[in-house]
């Protein structure tokens, strides 16, 4: 970009004039031929009025990403919640999204509730 190096007044009423219609500084060094910061230093010399940032008159909004109907199975499990004091007993076919765990209250000391328990912890009392 040719730098022109010296600010006529016509220059000038053109930089007051891009000023007040809001063009970034960018904008206007491009339309007067002159750098960003040419354009930053003589704005602040000539005390034209400060704008706001335009990173802060746009304030990005957080947005929670959309989630997927269908997510790949090793994505889905990940979203599955458990506890050391919930039930851990699987349920539904572990290669599909509809699996889980029980998640009722454990037994003091074992990792299932009392009725998965009852179906994990067998002995046989027939001698077999």
């Amino acid at each position: 970009m040719a730098e022109e190096t010296s600010w006529t007044e016509d220059r000038l009423e053109l930089l007051r004039a891009y000023w007040d219609e809001g063009l970034s500084i960018s904008q206007i060094g491009e339309r007067l031929g002159v750098t960003r910061n040419a354009v930053a230093g003589k704005a602040h010399r000539l005390n034209l009025r400060k704008r706001q940032s335009p990173i802060a008159r746009k304030p990005k909004e957080v947005a929670e990403p959309a989630k997927p109907k269908e997510l790949p199975l090793r994505l889905a499990l990940r979203g599955i919640e458990w506890s050391r004091s919930k039930c851990v007993w699987p349920t539904g076919d572990p290669k599909t999204v509809e699996f889980s765990f029980c998640g009722k209250s454990i037994v003091p000391g074992k990792p299932y509730c009392g009725k998965h328990c009852e179906l994990a912890y067998t002995t046989s009392r027939d001698g077999s």
